[in-house]
């Protein structure tokens, strides 16, 4: 058992790196139109302490979901995938992908790959990581914390992402949106 806590502190320490790598590297370039002053600060403001309280609910209540073995074996898979997926989908946008909203000179709607079924695969499979971490920590009050800030938090990115992305491709993106989910393949 005392791997699999390695393994789950070693998960949130590299999503944690990964998104500061992220931050730091992945900004918008100086000729980009830049359609965002917040929502990246925003995030990082509900992030940090959804997660700190959330590990500290899960120390000082007791709530469990299930079987504890299960939800921890259950929360760290999710965790891992959602790291995983994140960076298959930041890597698949390539250039397009910044920590910013932004536009890029250039730019296209990707519909390709995840963005086939959803337009925000890399914000699922970021919350997905939040889902695991509450599951992984096996409190109902950890689980509500961990997720439902940053899920509200990702709801206000996506908005002023999608207004930007109306805003520059018009009725492409509009009937884009038509086609896909939001989040959750033929779901949401």
């Amino acid at each position: 058992m005392n791997a699999l806590y390695l393994v789950f502190y070693a998960s949130v320490a590299l999503w944690l790196f990964s998104e500061l790598y992220y931050k730091r590297m992945l900004k918008s370039g100086e000729k980009d139109q830049k359609k965002d002053q917040s929502t990246l600060n925003i995030l990082w403001v509900v992030i940090l302490p959804s997660v700190f309280c959330a590990v500290l609910m899960s120390k000082i209540t007791y709530f469990p979901i299930k079987n504890q073995y299960l939800t921890l074996y259950i929360g760290e898979f999710l965790i891992l995938t959602g790291i995983f997926f994140r960076w298959i989908i930041i890597r698949s946008l390539g250039k397009y992908f910044t920590v910013d909203v932004s536009i890029k000179e250039d730019h296209k709607i990707k519909q390709e790959g995840f963005y086939k079924y959803m337009r925000h695969p890399s914000y699922t499979f970021a919350l997905l990581t939040f889902l695991g971490l509450g599951i992984f920590l096996n409190n109902w009050i950890s689980l509500i914390l961990a997720f439902v800030p940053t899920f509200i938090a990702f709801l206000y990115r996506i908005k002023v992402e999608e207004k930007a992305l109306t805003e520059k491709f018009g009725e492409e993106y509009i009937q884009y949106k038509k086609k896909t989910k939001m989040l959750i393949p033929f779901v949401y």
